[in-house]
């Protein structure tokens, strides 16, 4: 009864607002979508979140690397989250599932390539991007990003902003595979370090390597949350 009312508020809010019967409509789905995924989150302990390619196939050496960091994962008692579609996402959460983890997806709807992989404990399909986007980062104290397409940069794009102004806590960010991501690197210090567009810590930011064993070892030092525990309520609460 009470959800109940304070729909029947929210909704009453937006109208004051001015908005359209269409706006209100489409407000209320992006609060259901954030609402869902809020909920999910508090199931299980944060852990750490797997970015990269729906598209590279099984036999991929990142596949097999992103399987195997998994395992390690879950082995260590971490929760592995990804997208839960394909090709990169699935190998985490393979990894981990195959180990007994706990292996959340957090999927969404697309024309194409994307579905949920067999390998998961938990999951979820979200209709939006951005509120599977605030699930992916605030399900996780570390992030890995193996090498992807405009999909896995945009999700990088939008953790680097988020930590550079301080909009959520400094989390360890990995990007995995030196020979994919080294020229990337070269860009921000080429050509947005020498002209001004980001500051010299901007670029420390992020750690390039080949080794899973510094992913893990970040992991093991953030530790391991409570399940009612979440990095961002202390995080928040210290904002206002």
């Amino acid at each position: 009864m009470l959800m109940d009312k304070n729909v029947e508020v929210f909704t009453e809010n937006l109208i004051n607002y001015g908005l359209v019967e269409e706006d209100v409509k489409r407000s209320l789905k992006y609060a259901s979508d954030l609402g869902r995924g809020l909920k999910m989150l508090r199931t299980f302990s944060q852990g750490v979140t797997i970015f990269g390619s729906a598209r590279l196939p099984e036999d991929n050496k990142y596949y097999v690397i992103a399987r195997e960091l998994g395992r390690r994962l879950a082995e260590n008692g971490h929760a592995v989250i990804t997208g839960g579609g394909p090709g990169i996402m699935e190998a985490a959460n393979r990894g981990a599932f195959e180990y007994g983890g706990r292996s959340v997806g957090l999927n969404i709807s697309l024309d194409h390539e994307q579905f949920p992989n067999p390998y998961l404990t938990d999951t979820m399909e979200f209709h939006y991007f951005f509120s599977r986007k605030v699930m992916l980062v605030m399900a996780s104290k570390a992030f890995v990003f193996f090498p992807g397409g405009f999909g896995t940069m945009d999700e990088l794009s939008e953790v680097l902003i988020l930590e550079q102004e301080d909009k959520m806590p400094k989390q360890p960010i990995f990007l995995y595979g030196k020979s994919f991501w080294r020229p990337f690197y070269k860009v921000w210090e080429k050509k947005m370090l020498t002209n001004g567009l980001i500051k010299a810590k901007d670029m420390k930011l992020v750690t390039i390597t080949d080794d899973i064993r510094d992913i893990i070892k970040a992991a093991n030092k953030q530790g391991h949350m409570k399940v009612d525990e979440n990095i961002y309520d202390d995080y928040y609460a210290n904002k206002r």
